[in-house]
């Protein structure tokens, strides 16, 4: 197992960001029904913890994509860990809102890019991709250029995969589905009944409902 991925997986069961509800499923922005359920932004509320996935990130970045210009947010969830990571880069900082503001400019973009960035975007989670590959969009549209995107958390979704690889954009993640399921089995966390039901929700979740 990837170290980071286990280590990160960990801190999240340990602050209790990993939530099963088989018998009262959440619903996704995407529609889909799940019994599962990470809420990485609970990371922000811990400081050493908030600190340790903006510094994994800024690793991420320099690794992956030393070029950065410009690092963009997803809103909402990652707007306040982008933030941090572009100050941690002494980088400019914009966000990139779900649909323009019904008032005012009517910007889609928060903040200031110059012409031809290459911009670095932060996301929360991965799910489907939708919503963070419409960030993607915007900013190309824009006139920059996304040199890749860098999240706290992926469902390891193919329709994901498939997106990320239509759309031509590389993604690191901090953390995935498999090594946080693992680590909470091992842990006690959860159960091997869990297991076997969320391998079924697994197998189509578009269309799982228990």
């Amino acid at each position: 197992m990837d170290k980071l991925k286990k280590a990160f997986a960990s801190k999240l069961l340990n602050i209790k960001a990993i939530k099963l509800q088989p018998n009262n499923p959440f619903t996704w922005a995407s529609g889909w029904k799940s019994p599962f359920y990470c809420d990485n932004r609970k990371t922000l509320s811990f400081p050493e913890l908030r600190n340790y996935v903006k510094l994994e990130i800024v690793h991420a970045i320099h690794e992956h994509f030393p070029d950065v210009e410009a690092i963009a947010g997803v809103a909402t969830g990652a707007i306040p860990q982008g933030a941090l990571v572009a100050d941690a880069l002494n980088l400019p900082f914009v966000y990139v809102r779900s649909k323009p503001k019904d008032h005012g400019l009517e910007n889609l973009i928060e903040g200031e890019l110059k012409p031809n960035a290459k911009v670095v975007v932060i996301e929360d989670l991965i799910s489907t991709g939708g919503s963070s590959l419409k960030a993607v969009e915007a900013i190309r549209a824009k006139g920059n250029e996304v040199i890749g995107m860098v999240a706290s958390y992926t469902y390891g979704f193919p329709v994901a995969i498939e997106a990320f690889k239509n759309a031509n954009v590389e993604l690191i993640t901090l953390t995935d589905y498999e090594h946080v399921v693992a680590e909470a089995l091992e842990t006690g966390y959860i159960s091997e009944s869990d297991i076997t039901l969320l391998n079924e929700w697994r197998k189509d979740p578009a269309h799982w409902n228990q």
